[in-house]
């Protein structure tokens, strides 16, 4: 909801109203974030007499502290925050646009969750359909790759592909954007080579099955079941988006200097890489592989502590306790028979680690027992996090889109030779 002005004789008392600074308080966050829960639908604003600018409900503004369970803290000084009505983090819970986005992942498929987050509708049995020129383009650039490179070098150069063969990417328009973002994320599935050709699904005729479908063959050689197949498109829709991580800011950064859509992915997967993003989940698939192996957890856990490495799929700065896409994709696996021992090694780290320190799951140690106990490789679950954050990538862009151009343009503090300093002397060969 906006800011409105209140019709004459109808204003509440001003004893139950708050300032945006007396709510930010409340709150426990800066006074500009406060319109963040405004643009979410989760407080509404009016004009107090006289022109004193907003005003929120005490009420309200009570009642918004309660569901949150506790008062977000604000952000330390220096830190680069601004609002967002994407994704929402709090007491150990996260929320696609003000709704639950475990649930939403669990009722919905990837597909129909990425909708919701670009649009704020639900498209019950929306699909994705990669265009022939750019898949085809993807699959060439792909396939002249050295055999060695891996999933996240295989995506950046099928995203690059992909858009040189649009000549439409400059369209920032949001119709445009959405329409290139719903070609964009099935051609990265399509562009991937399989490890088997059978996508084992009836289409139906015309109509493409789903992502979840379309990208199981390109992780496993395994037969698709019903149930595994649930899971993974539960992990795609519980990664689409989680607010302001390394690789949305990126894309965030990008979308402010304007960059086209598929420049905004292309900045997202240069980060995503990282061991300590999207790549962690294969470091947690080699520790349950080596739990496996060797009987136990105990045994795996003290050597990574012995050559001070830290214990992979453990622990998270937003969440105190499990994290909500780890228990989610947990109580999933536990239904499914040939991932019972991957998921009592992965319970078994966890602990054996909390003798020393309590730690929880987190969502790469769920996304390293999917893989683990769906003979995927090492790095499937980087597979599926890019895919899968692609969509949250182009939910920020539109954001961003809308905002002031170049806003992210922070100062150096340098720390160099202080001018004038004379020109340097030519070092002889």
């Amino acid at each position: 909801m906006t800011d409105q002005a209140g019709e004459a004789g109808l204003e509440e008392p001003l004893a139950q109203r708050l300032t945006t600074r007396e709510t930010a308080e409340r709150l426990g966050v800066k006074p500009e974030t406060v319109y963040a829960y405004v643009s979410r639908g989760q407080l509404s604003s009016n004009r107090a007499p006289g022109g004193r600018g907003s005003t929120f409900d005490a009420a309200e503004v009570d009642a918004l502290v309660r569901r949150t369970g506790r008062r977000e803290p604000a952000a330390p000084a220096g830190t680069l925050s601004f609002p967002t009505g994407v994704t929402l983090i709090g007491s150990d819970r996260y929320f696609f646009r003000g709704v639950d986005a475990t649930e939403l992942a669990r009722r919905h498929t990837y597909e129909e969750v990425a909708e919701w987050l670009w649009t704020g509708e639900l498209r019950p049995g929306v699909r994705f359909t990669a265009p022939a020129e750019a898949l085809t383009a993807a699959r060439r650039a792909v396939g002249a790759l050295p055999p060695h490179c891996g999933s996240t070098d295989r995506l950046r150069v099928a995203v690059v592909a992909a858009a040189a063969a649009d000549p439409l990417r400059f369209d920032l328009s949001r119709e445009a954007v959405l329409g290139g973002a719903r070609s964009l994320i099935p051609t990265l599935a399509a562009a991937l080579p399989a490890v088997t050709e059978d996508i084992g699904e009836a289409t139906g005729g015309t109509a493409p099955p789903r992502l979840a479908r379309q990208l199981w063959p390109k992780l496993t050689g395994r037969p698709a079941d019903e149930a595994s197949l649930t899971v993974l498109d539960t992990a795609l829709g519980l990664l689409i988006d989680h607010d302001l991580a390394a690789s949305t800011l990126a894309a965030r950064v990008a979308a402010s200097a304007r960059a086209h859509p598929y420049a905004v992915v292309s900045a997202g997967l240069g980060v995503l890489e990282g061991p300590l993003h999207g790549a962690a989940s294969g470091l947690a698939h080699r520790m349950l592989t080596e739990v496996l192996e060797r009987g136990g957890a105990a045994p795996v856990v003290a050597d990574h502590l012995r050559t001070g490495r830290r214990v992979p799929g453990l622990g998270h700065r937003l969440y105190t306790g499990e994290d909500p896409r780890a228990r989610t994709l947990f109580e999933l696996l536990a239904e499914i028979p040939q991932a019972a021992p991957a998921l009592a090694a992965a319970r078994d780290v966890v602990a054996t680690t909390a003798r020393h320190t309590p730690l929880h799951a987190n969502v790469d140690l769920a996304l390293a027992v999917l893989s683990v106990s769906s003979g995927m490789a090492v790095e499937a679950g980087e597979t599926v996090f890019a895919i899968s954050r692609t969509a949250g990538w182009i939910a920020h862009a539109l954001e961003e889109y809308g905002e002031r151009p170049l806003r992210m343009r922070p100062s150096g503090q340098y720390t160099g030779p202080q001018p004038p300093q004379p020109l340097p002397t030519a070092v002889s060969q």
